[in-house]
């Protein structure tokens, strides 16, 4: 019998999750600056921003994941804790307390570095606002769905294709949601320190919050409802 392998230390782990969560926010950020440069087509501007974001998620997935599990957001964190919070084998509260404040600073590290490579103040906060009803309804649709897709696979025994699956089901969030798809507190933070394509404004960011909090909700309520209880995504 092989013994299973032993977890990475804390301090790489909470690494893992910094750099992981900057390198996806720069990859979000700096595409739709990008994209904007390039042309003036909103819809091929919006398919740019998402084909980046698709490649970009699945490699950082796949390299990343065998150290952290690859969250790079709070709530897939705090779902994980949740799940596994009864002798499971998810992260623990002080794991939770290292992950998001590390998911939240590489977040803003990552929208700075990508305001910096293109030339735009490292911090002008967005006036992009997204504050309306529909808007965070499909907050709620698109973080719902992403807890359904992480922990059905990790239900499933199917973990394995998480890069290709999270990183696809994100790609098409971007297009079927009101919202396109932020589903990530700490992403959502990040992106108030950039006014460009990506953007979000401060006053915006409560409501978006919220409704992803309420869709991880719904998210692990529907895994229980169809996979019942298993194993945890770490």
């Amino acid at each position: 019998m092989t013994a299973a392998p032993r977890p990475a230390p804390l301090t790489a782990r909470a690494a893992a999750e910094l750099l992981g969560t900057a390198a996806l926010v720069a990859i979000v950020v700096g595409s739709g600056i990008q994209a904007t440069e390039l042309t003036r087509d909103v819809g091929v501007q919006l398919l740019a921003n998402s084909l980046a974001t698709v490649f970009g998620l699945g490699i950082l997935i796949l390299l990343l994941g065998p150290v952290s599990g690859a969250h790079f957001n709070p709530v897939v964190t705090l779902a994980e804790w949740w799940t596994g919070r009864r002798g499971g084998d998810g992260v623990r509260a002080r794991e939770v307390a290292v992950y998001v404040p590390a998911q939240m600073i590489g977040a803003i590290a990552g929208a700075v570095l990508a305001d910096a490579m293109f030339g735009e103040p490292l911090v002008k906060w967005s006036m992009h606002d997204r504050s309306a009803g529909h808007l965070l309804l499909g907050e709620v649709v698109a973080t719902t769905g992403l807890i359904l897709l992480i922990f059905g696979l990790a239900r499933t025994d199917r973990l394995r294709f998480a890069p290709v699956a999270v990183a696809s089901y994100i790609g098409a969030a971007y297009w079927f949601t009101s919202s396109t798809s932020f589903a990530n507190p700490a992403v959502t933070v990040g992106r108030t320190f950039s006014d460009t394509f990506a953007g979000i404004a401060p006053g915006s960011v409560p409501g978006f919050v919220g409704a992803q909090l309420v869709g991880g909700v719904v998210g692990l309520a529907l895994v229980a409802l169809i996979f019942g209880r298993g194993r945890s995504v770490g």
